[in-house]
């Protein structure tokens, strides 16, 4: 372990998809292995990675909040919660002293999940943040994929999460007038999905997941220019929605 006056950025989540989901035995067990993988005394924030039917949250609250109470985690997160079971877990936290204080959740122009659910009124009415993983939609929202599926491209080397199958006509169909309507913005397409998620002020950040620094610069460009006008919003969802 580092000593206690050792510099520390660290978030570690618990239980699946590693685990048996949401059991005080299973959280804090992973929460040690994590510490001990990561050669911390604690974490920042402790995640709790998806709701679990199988365990009472209460049960999952109070180990969440052992973590804290134990010195091995600041604060403590949730991630995949839908509204409803937020609620819940925040007034819970409440009762127990501990800072429930953001949620992790797949958010992007295709998958609106967190607004059917819940989810993102929840987390605004609660003050809670919201941090978006997946804002790109695995890469479709690039310019990646408008000329087909390339032979070095995640699909074809990989497929665990975005699989050939889900790139239809139909699918780059939309990829390709999305990114018509980026370009007359005078942006590239991730640069507007970025800006999407971002406009309204609901969303604490973004999970980015680029894997080169000239990517990072490109996405950072997403911060300039000028906002959407309700027009544009309403061809997005147009879009989106076919």
């Amino acid at each position: 372990m580092r000593s206690s006056s050792a510099p520390r950025r660290a978030t570690a989540c618990g239980t699946a998809p590693y685990g048996d989901w949401g059991s005080r035995k299973s959280l804090l067990a992973s929460l040690d292995q994590s510490l001990e993988r990561l050669g911390l005394d604690y974490v920042d924030i402790f995640y709790h990675h998806r709701m679990d039917p199988e365990t009472p949250l209460e049960e999952t609250m109070g180990a969440l909040a052992q973590a804290v109470r134990s010195g091995k985690a600041l604060y403590v997160g949730v991630s995949n919660y839908d509204g409803p079971t937020l609620e819940r877990a925040c007034h819970i936290m409440e009762d127990l002293n501990c800072p429930l204080v953001i949620n992790q959740n797949s958010y992007n122009i295709f998958n609106r999940t967190i607004e059917k659910n819940g989810l993102k009124e929840t987390a605004v009415r609660e003050r809670k943040g919201i941090i978006c993983f997946s804002p790109l939609a695995q890469g479709t929202l690039t310019d990646r994929y408008l000329n087909g599926i390339p032979a070095d491209s995640r699909v074809r080397t990989d497929g665990r999460f975005l699989k050939e199958s889900s790139l239809t006509e139909e699918k780059l169909k939309q990829i390709k007038a999305l990114n018509d309507l980026a370009l007359q913005r005078g942006e590239k397409l991730s640069q507007m999905a970025l800006k999407w998620i971002l406009k309204d002020g609901q969303i604490t950040s973004v999970l980015i997941g680029a894997s080169r620094p000239e990517q990072i610069l490109d996405n950072l460009k997403a911060m300039e220019g000028a906002g959407f006008t309700q027009e544009e919003l309403a061809k997005i969802d147009a879009i989106s929605a076919q």
